[in-house]
C-alpha cells in the first residue's frame, strides 16, 4: 500500500517578494518608455511644426547690404502677409533668395535712370536702399506687376540680381517661404525686421 501524498511546498515569502519586485519593475520600464516615447513624438511634431511655420534661413551674399549681411540668421513666418516694403523669403530654383517687396499684383513699378524707384508715379522713400544706381535691368519700363505676384528688389542694388532680372521675375506666390520678421543672428544684431526699416538699427 503506496504511502500518501505530501503536499509540495509553496514559494517562500521572499520568493513571493523578489517576483512582486521583478513584475513591479517591469511596470515602471514600460511606463517610464511609453512615456519616453510619448515626449519624443510632442518634441518631433513641435519641431517640425516650427520648422514648417518658422524657417530659419541663412544669409549669403550682399544684395541685401547693410540691413542683412553674410552670415545673419533670420525667422521667417509663412502665415504673416507680405506689403510692400517687406522683406520676404522665396524659392527660386534650387536656392533661396531674400529681397524686399517693391510692389505687389497691380503696381506699376518704373525705374528713372539714376536707381530712383516709382511705384504708379509716386517715388518711393528707400532709407535702406545703397547703390540705388546699377544692377542688371532688362526688363520693359514702366512694369505693371502680375496678379498674385510682387516687385522685389535687394537693397543693395548694385550687386542684386532681382524682378528687374527676367532671369529672377517677380515673386509668385508659390515661391513664397515667408515674410522675414526677424534676425537671431547675431547677438549684437538682433533685431525685428519690418516695414522697410530694420528697428535694430538704432542699437547698433
Amino acid at each position: 500500500m503506496s504511502s500518501p501524498a505530501k503536499p509540495c511546498g509553496g514559494p517562500t515569502i521572499e520568493q513571493l517578494e523578489r517576483e512582486l519586485d521583478r513584475v513591479r519593475s517591469r511596470k515602471r520600464f514600460g511606463k517610464a518608455l511609453r512615456n519616453t516615447l510619448v515626449v519624443l513624438t510632442l518634441i518631433a511634431v513641435v519641431t517640425a511644426a516650427v520648422v514648417f511655420a518658422a524657417p530659419v534661413l541663412r544669409i549669403h551674399g550682399s544684395s541685401m547690404d547693410p540691413t542683412l549681411q553674410e552670415g545673419d540668421l533670420l525667422v521667417a513666418l509663412r502665415w504673416m502677409p507680405c506689403e510692400n516694403g517687406d522683406i520676404a523669403a522665396f524659392s527660386h530654383g534650387d536656392s533661396v533668395l531674400v529681397k524686399r517687396i517693391i510692389a505687389s499684383a497691380g503696381d506699376v513699378v518704373d525705374i528713372q535712370a539714376d536707381g530712383t524707384v516709382l511705384v504708379n508715379g509716386v517715388v518711393l522713400e528707400e532709407r535702406y536702399a545703397v547703390e540705388k544706381g546699377g544692377g542688371e535691368l532688362d526688363i520693359e519700363l514702366p512694369f505693371q506687376v502680375p496678379p498674385d505676384s510682387w516687385f522685389v528688389m535687394g537693397d543693395n542694388r548694385s550687386v542684386s540680381v532681382d524682378s528687374r532680372c527676367t532671369v529672377v521675375g517677380c515673386l509668385s506666390r508659390e515661391q513664397l517661404i515667408g515674410r522675414v520678421v526677424l534676425r537671431v543672428w547675431p547677438l549684437n544684431r538682433v533685431a525685428l525686421l519690418c516695414d522697410g526699416r530694420d528697428v535694430g538699427e538704432e542699437n547698433e
